[in-house]
């Protein structure tokens, strides 16, 4: 499935535990499909295969999530989790993530992930490396 902007998605299954009592979502779970389709996003372009530890051994933290819940999802439906970087800082990227409806191609919610690449022992934002930098830039 293809949505304009976005080269990536990945289907997500409602499953039984993240519904409430109606077997709607709980709202939580959006992050979670995010962070999903975030995981499958890195893999898709290859990237720790290409630069080995430089990505392997970034660290990039959540400094701010954004939800908006636009309609919910029920027990059963297949999300269709779009993914791609919207925008790259000196020390910190911005992905955004378009949960659609696999089925209907409906959108149901917008998810932004501002995140900040950290030195570790100290928790301080540093710059994102170049590699990774050209890396993200190549891909569109």
């Amino acid at each position: 499935m293809t949505r304009p902007g976005f080269a990536f998605s990945t289907p997500i299954k409602v499953r039984y535990a993240e519904i409430d009592g109606q077997k709607v979502v709980f709202n939580s779970r959006y992050l979670e499909y995010a962070d999903v389709a975030g995981t499958e996003f890195w893999e898709w372009t290859g990237i720790a295969d290409a630069l080995g530890p430089v990505w392997t051994e970034t660290e990039f933290h959540v400094r701010h999530a954004e939800v908006e819940f636009l309609k919910p999802f029920f027990y059963g439906d297949v999300i269709q989790a779009y993914a791609k970087v919207e925008r790259l800082g000196s020390t910190s990227m911005t992905q955004v993530f378009e949960l659609c409806h696999a089925a209907t191609g409906e959108l149901h919610s917008i998810v932004r992930l501002v995140t900040v690449n950290v030195h570790l022992p100290t928790g301080q934002p540093v710059p994102i490396p170049d590699a990774i930098r050209d890396f993200i830039e190549r891909l569109g």
